[in-house]
């Protein structure tokens, strides 16, 4: 996780320092989004985990994009009395955003969004596998230190969904 974290962080630091963002339009319709990133918190019933996943959208409209995610959570949890086990779930979601920064928003570089997620997650430890429904909402906020690069932040809420995201964000 460290190797992760810290490999962001240069990629972040070195984008920056080569170039500032110059003036570049907000959302549009026609933009592809990619968003790649570590997360964390709660999952389910179970407490902390860890993720590593990604999505990718596509602006139908002035304000509207749509696309899908994917990601692979790690995190331990046990059901009454059975033993604590480490666990695996790999949450696959459509998704929709309504980019709303538009609206009052006077930094260009800044991308405002939220919409919602529904997919399915394949769950399962050495004991168990199975399916269950992702459902809920998602927000978050994109910064482009360059036209095409930058970063996001995103919280999510509902059902098999990874409560927060941090990475990398690319416009093509």
């Amino acid at each position: 996780m460290k190797n992760i974290l810290s490999t962001l962080f240069v990629i972040a630091i070195l984008g920056i320092s080569s170039q500032s963002a110059s003036a570049q339009e907000q959302f549009q319709k026609g933009d592809k989004l990619l968003n790649v990133g570590i997360g964390g918190g709660g999952y389910g019933f179970y407490g902390g985990g860890f993720a590593v996943g990604g999505s990718f959208e596509v602006g139908v409209h002035e304000f509207i994009s749509v696309g899908g995610q994917a990601d692979i959570n790690f995190y331990d949890g046990s059901y009454g009395f059975s033993p604590n086990s480490s666990y695996v779930s790999v949450p696959i979601a459509a998704r929709g955003s309504y980019h709303y920064g538009k609206h009052f928003l006077t930094i260009d570089a800044l991308d405002l969004y939220a919409g919602p997620v529904l997919g399915f997650s394949i769950d399962g430890n050495e004991y168990y596998s199975g399916t269950s429904i992702v459902i809920g909402v998602q927000a978050g906020a994109r910064y482009y230190f360059k036209p095409a690069m930058g970063v996001f932040a995103e919280f999510s809420g509902g059902t098999n969904v990874i409560p927060a995201k941090v990475g990398l964000s690319f416009k093509f």
